[in-house]
């Protein structure tokens, strides 16, 4: 798995995983879109900290520096 995130990528999608995790605790989102965000929330962290996005492969688009 070679890596194809760079730092502003990983900082983006943690920032997004936060701002939902932060909606979520206090009750403005609930139910299905709950549901839907927080799994959204666990992969944009996930693929932050191993720097691998599995989307960016078919297209050959990577946002880290060489």
């Amino acid at each position: 798995m070679k890596k194809n995130m760079g730092s502003a990528d990983k900082i983006i999608r943690l920032l997004l995983a936060v701002s939902i995790a932060v909606l979520y605790f206090t009750g403005i989102i609930s139910g299905s879109w709950a549901l839907v965000l927080g799994l959204l929330a666990v992969i944009f962290t996930v693929t932050a900290f191993i720097n691998f996005c599995p989307l960016y492969l078919p297209f050959g688009i990577s946002t880290r520096r060489k």
